[in-house]
């Protein structure tokens, strides 16, 4: 065996889209790091779909970036189509996607880490990890290898004990064909983590010159495209776009699908793990909703330098013959050439009850985890706990307290609350009706929110900070002169009004131009002509001032709200507490207490299990020993 050993500060597992943002977090924070992965060529790989962002994703990837992480420059650099979704509806669920060249992504941030100081890369499985006395001390690889280090993070994806499936075909790799990582969780079971086992997918790949797009609605992407860094400059990245296109399933595909179900891994009992929900196979879409005519599937490009087209909307894992019988039945598709087969992918992953509020393992200091292992899906999830998990193992070896966003705070908070907190029995997916206070994090305002947390962990330099400060001034002002300049009720005010659709102003009175601007049928933008004492200002700013005025009273009630969850998450909970000495308590309610070990009563509110009535006799004995303490 190898007598290899090496010293550094934290180890990452895993060069995904976690392991990317947890590596690069640790190493810009000064933390001498080493990334291991079963293949450098398998860096930011998408295995699935070929996009960033979507339906609450987007958020997230713009909290990443906001906070100093390197999702949101990377697909800026690297996107062939981008579309804001959900403009019909309200800002709170307006969400930035990105169809991406895969490879070229996947090429960029490989160059990101290869160039960030205090960071090696190492093509190397991980098999054991090193725990002394519940201390985390090092990881040893398959070749023997030791690396002591201080922290390690565990991104192994859907790498460990990887078996991809379609049909009858079962192989033990990982996505795309890659090596699987089948010595890790021996080590992990060894040292007392509880691991689940999970399911995913993706659809085939087809040739593109085999494929009718007459048949299929043209999907463009947006006039004016949006950047998702903060960072980047708008006018840099306009540019032509590649078009995406939508078809459907029709009766013949439902029938092809159910005539072959008892040849469906998901449904024979040969895959084990649990997919996710809300991202079925197209068998299980069949099934579970049969009264649908039809299902949408979006034909997508992989990248600009391959003819491989994603089916999305139609993940399988149904055998070859029956893929290629179900795939030619979709118009457009009557003569599609299969490149790569649909499949399944099981693999290993945590219980993340098992974990802090920071990521790092309750019962092993030192040992943090983030993405798909903990029991997440998705690139965006994973990339939102990597950097969180780096910035914590960093801090922990600075001694400093953890970094942690609440749920009134960011995306971020509420997909890692909901992930130590919550029992999930299939792969998390972040969507935005998760969010409580969705209307005030929305994802044009995520740099308002948590830039300046991430000057203040180090991830953000100076000049990006200045320049925040400088729009909250800007923002601020202008909403000031709005709310103080009148309009008047002269002929051009009542001719303006009268062609915008508003109801005209009664000659005894005037409105201000923020007055105006909360109705439903005119903005910051359309009031222009009334306002010649109009500042240049920048497009972020003057989005932000026409939000904050026009929904200033949903804004304020939401806040209110904030606050009475504050209340309950200020109220802590010592960590010394003995919940068996809690008189009146339930017994599932100690169990999961006992269990969880929440750090406030909000968080002990959200642990299922737990009712409103063992709260208020938890905060009842809270305050008895406050007094008695006093006393003392």
């Amino acid at each position: 065996m190898s007598k290899v050993e090496e010293f550094v500060d934290v180890v990452v597992v895993g060069a995904g889209h976690a392991g990317c943002e947890a590596a690069l977090a640790c190493a810009r924070l000064g933390m001498e790091t080493v990334m291991f992965t079963v293949s450098i060529d398998s860096i930011a790989l998408m295995p699935c779909n070929p996009n960033i962002g979507g339906s609450s994703k987007g958020h997230l990837v713009r909290e990443v970036d906001a906070l100093g992480g390197e999702m949101g420059k990377n697909i800026d650099k690297t996107f062939i189509q981008s579309k804001m979704l959900n403009r019909s509806k309200g800002p709170a669920v307006h969400s930035l996607r990105a169809q991406a060249d895969k490879s070229d992504y996947s090429r960029s941030m490989r160059r990101v880490l290869e160039r960030t100081e205090h960071l090696m890369i190492k093509q190397m499985e991980v098999a054991e990890l090193i725990v002394e006395d519940k201390i985390l001390t090092g990881v040893k690889t398959i070749s023997g290898a030791v690396y002591h280090c201080k922290a390690a993070i565990l991104c192994t994806g859907t790498y460990l004990k990887a078996r991809c499936i379609y049909g009858d075909v079962s192989t033990n790799t990982g996505p795309n064909g890659l090596q699987a990582a089948n010595h890790l969780t021996d080590s992990l079971l060894k040292n007392g983590i509880t691991m689940y086992r999970f399911k995913t997918g993706t659809p085939a790949r087809i040739a593109k010159k085999s494929i009718d797009f007459t048949k299929m609605e043209e999907q463009k992407g947006d006039e004016v495209i949006v950047p998702f860094s903060f960072t980047t400059d708008p006018d840099a990245i306009q540019k032509e776009q590649v078009s995406c296109w939508l078809t459907y399933t029709n009766e013949k595909t439902h029938e092809i699908i159910r005539e072959n179900l008892d040849r469906s891994p998901l449904f024979s009992g040969m895959i084990e793990g649990t997919g996710p929900r809300y991202c079925p196979s197209i068998e299980d879409k069949v099934v579970r909703f049969s009264e649908k005519p039809r299902h949408q599937v979006f034909i997508e490009p992989e990248g600009i330098h391959t003819d491989e087209m994603y089916v999305g909307g139609m993940s399988s894992s149904l055998p070859e013959d029956v893929q290629i019988q179900m795939y030619r039945s979709v118009p457009g598709l009557e003569h599609a050439q299969i490149v790569r087969n649909a499949y399944a992918i099981e693999y290993d992953c945590i219980d993340a009850r098992q974990l802090k509020l920071s990521l790092e393992f309750r019962e092993i200091s030192g040992l943090f985890s983030a993405g798909q292992f903990n029991g997440s899906s998705g690139y965006e999830e994973a990339a939102a706990q990597g950097l969180m998990a780096g910035i914590n193992a960093a801090r922990k070896i600075r001694g400093q307290e953890p970094f942690l966003l609440d749920r009134s705070e960011a995306y971020i908070g509420v997909l890692i609350d909901d992930l130590v907190t919550k029992e999930n029995h299939e792969p998390y997916r972040m969507m935005t009706s998760r969010a409580e206070y969705r209307l005030l994090l929305r994802q044009d305002n995520a740099d308002l929110r948590l830039t300046k947390k991430g000057y203040e962990i180090g991830l953000i330099d100076e000049d990006r900070y200045r320049k925040l400060l400088r729009k909250e001034t800007e923002i601020e002002q202008e909403i000031c002169r709005l709310e103080k300049t009148f309009v008047g009720t002269g002929r051009k005010v009542q001719e303006f009004l009268e062609s915008s659709g508003s109801i005209g102003l009664k000659d005894s009175t005037s409105a201000t131009l923020a007055e105006l601007i909360r109705r439903p049928e005119l903005s910051y933008e359309l009031l222009a002509e009334l306002d010649p004492e109009r500042p240049a200002l920048s497009k972020e700013v003057t989005d932000q001032v026409n939000i904050l005025i026009k929904y200033d009273g949903y804004l304020k009630r939401q806040m209110r709200q904030v606050e009475q969850f504050r209340k309950l998450e200020k109220k802590r909970i010592p960590e010394e507490l003995n919940y068996d000495d809690v008189p009146s308590l339930r017994i599932e309610a100690r169990q999961k207490l006992k269990q969880f070990q929440p750090s406030s009563i909000g968080q002990a509110s959200r642990i299922a299990g737990v009712s409103p009535a063992d709260i208020s006799v938890l905060l009842v004995y809270l305050e008895k020993e406050r007094q008695r303490n006093k006393r003392e």
